[in-house]
């Protein structure tokens, strides 16, 4: 096809252009044999992206699947850290197919309250895993500080203590050839800071840059109450501050570098009615309900933790904006995928099109390999410590279930194997009564056979904390008993915190008023009357010492004298009293 001079200059412009292209177009189709087309008209621009969130909480270094009601969600078997590996890998890789970037975060305690298999390692185990499997940020939960902000910042930088190989039954870089690098991933901690300097413990928050340049802000959040519920040397030097205070002062800090789009790390959670309904949010109730109303509608999701429980909500923010709220239950059971919608014009988190999901961990995918070969090492590490028979017992298992009174049969032999601990001793006087924290009974004692392995004991023990024996007065023994109704633990009966007990003996009113619920008189130890001016010398464990759980009695307490650690004493008693029976429960008792 050719264009005469005539035609040449009667086409100007575009459009003679656009002729000329056309045409040159046909020619080269028809040479080919083709058709002449009309060019495709362009594709408009999509106006969001998505990006893949996957939100883990309180996996407490679970490495291996959890036992009992810990280890499934509602009856489907759920956990263990090399399925939980081939999940994220699968989930990021169908998102990779649909074209989503994809993020990795987690809200607190991954560490802390370990089974054995990672505790005896100072969790070294499981900061390996995560950080194998791809976790990219975390904020910090209480139970991070369980052995001390000095020892969570090894976990981040790594390196190894000088534990006397096995010191205690704990044992820092087992493997000479691979000493531990620490976390691959950031902790945050925005709340926390050291009281001199007034400078975070940890960064405050990050910032995920994604290839096509969209940008989410994480903040990690650890729980204000911190202090209160673990051992105060561990968080000495530091100060925690309020959750939504200190969140909402770094959303400017995050628009000033472009981020729009803010999702907050929040150690701290809530209790939905339903608790098997771990995909929606019926009746949802507790601190994270306050926490989401007081937090700047800037903020576009929560991701939160610390309750162990599982919920998928939409609550609504002070501008009246719907906002997810999630939290996976805990063990590693579930995680939650979250599809964030980023519009493209303003990079901040359409939030009517972000959904999430919280989906089960199951143990039907095959094992992820390198994470199986980590538990599989560190369990033939263990193994030593673990297969130890430190006794038998004489029922094939000793519960932490209560009676009406709230006492319990493993609650009294872990208070009588505190009170009859030699480490406790100073100066010879020896402690009359004994007080155990019910919450740091984490399972019930269970046996092979009538068989008791120390892994078995330190199940139901894993916090390493040691004995303190102290004099309290009678007048303080019985404000320390009041407490476990009133202050943070009443006046609700679901608050109750009752302590188990060895050497003293009462009765509790549950009708009577919050602070004065001891029948009078009912007291006594070694048998006798307490006496108000009479100073008793009583063991505890150091959490307990410093006022944690809400008992600040402790406190007041004088001539403190620091022993062993609580596991021993647990396993030493085993051992002396074997085989052991369970005791009657008739220590405390319900009166008028």
């Amino acid at each position: 096809m050719a264009l005469t001079g005539r035609e040449k200059t009667r086409l100007g412009g575009r459009r003679a252009l656009g002729l000329v292209a056309a045409g040159t177009a046909a020619v080269l189709a028809m040479a080919t044999g083709g058709t002449v087309t009309q060019a495709a008209p362009a594709k408009p621009k999509p106006t969001h992206t998505q990006i893949q969130l996957l939100a883990i909480n309180d996996f407490h270094g679970n490495l291996e699947p959890a036992t009992g009601s810990g280890g499934n969600i509602n009856g489907i078997p759920a956990g263990g850290a090399a399925y939980l590996a081939t999940h994220l890998k699968d989930m990021r890789a169908a998102a990779a197919a649909k074209g989503q970037d994809s993020v990795t975060v987690a809200a607190g305690d991954l560490i802390g309250a370990s089974p054995l298999l990672s505790a005896a390692f100072h969790d070294e185990p499981t900061i390996e895993a995560l950080s194998g499997m791809g976790l990219e940020a975390a904020s910090v939960g209480n139970h991070e500080f369980d052995e001390g902000w000095h020892e969570l910042l090894r976990m981040q930088t790594g390196g190894c203590l000088p534990d006397g190989d096995g010191q205690n039954n704990q044992n820092s870089c087992p493997d000479a050839k691979h000493p531990f690098k620490g976390a691959k991933f950031k902790y945050l901690s925005a709340n926390v800071f050291f009281e001199n300097t007034q400078k975070t413990l940890f960064a405050p928050y990050t910032i995920k840059t994604f290839d096509d340049g969209r940008k989410v802000g994480f903040i990690g959040m650890t729980l204000e109450n911190t202090p209160n519920i673990v051992t105060k040397s561990g968080v000495e030097g530091l100060t925690f501050k309020d959750e939504v205070e200190t969140a909402n002062a770094l959303v400017p800090v995050l628009k000033k570098k472009g981020v729009n789009s803010i999702v907050v790390l929040l150690h701290e959670g809530g209790f939905p009615a339903d608790p098997k309904a771990y995909n929606s949010c019926p009746g949802i109730s507790g601190p994270v309900v306050d926490i989401n109303a007081g937090l700047s509608p800037d903020i576009d999701a929560i991701i939160s933790g610390h309750t162990h429980q599982a919920y998928n909500c939409s609550l609504l923010d002070s501008a009246k904006q719907p906002r997810l709220v999630t939290s996976a239950s805990s063990f590693g059971r579930l995680v939650t995928e979250v599809r964030l919608s980023i519009n493209n014009a303003t990079n901040d988190v359409d939030r009517v099109n972000t959904i999430a999901n919280n989906q089960i961990i199951t143990q039907d995918v095959p094992q992820d390999r390198k994470t199986s070969e980590l538990v599989a090492k560190y369990k033939q590490l263990v193994a030593p410590i673990e297969n130890k028979v430190i006794g038998h017992i004489t029922t094939p298992s000793i519960v932490r279930t209560n009676d009406d009174s709230l006492e319990s049969p493993l609650g009294n032999l872990i208070a009588d194997a505190q009170l009859a601990d030699p480490s406790a001793v100073t100066d010879g006087k020896t402690p009359v009564a004994a007080f155990m924290n019910p919450g740091g009974i984490r399972a019930d004692l269970a046996s092979n056979n009538g068989e008791v392995t120390f892994g078995q004991a330190f199940t139901v023990q894993p916090f390493n904390n040691f004995l303190v024996s102290m004099d309290m007065t009678g007048t303080q023994i019985k404000a320390l008993l009041e407490q476990q109704f009133s202050g943070v633990n009443g006046p609700e009966a679901a608050k109750y915190k009752v302590l188990q007990v060895a050497g003293i003996t009462y009765t509790w009113n549950p009708a009577a008023a919050a602070g004065s619920k001891v029948v009078a008189g009912s007291i006594k130890i070694g048998g006798q009357p307490l006496v108000d001016a009479t100073s008793y010398r009583i063991v505890t464990n150091n959490f307990l010492s410093d006022g944690g759980d809400g008992f600040p009695a402790f406190t007041t307490a004088t001539n403190k004298f620091f022993g062993g650690l609580d596991i021993d004493a647990f396993a030493k008693y085993l051992t002396a009293h074997d085989p052991y029976s369970p005791v009657p429960t008739d220590r405390i008792s319900i009166g008028s």
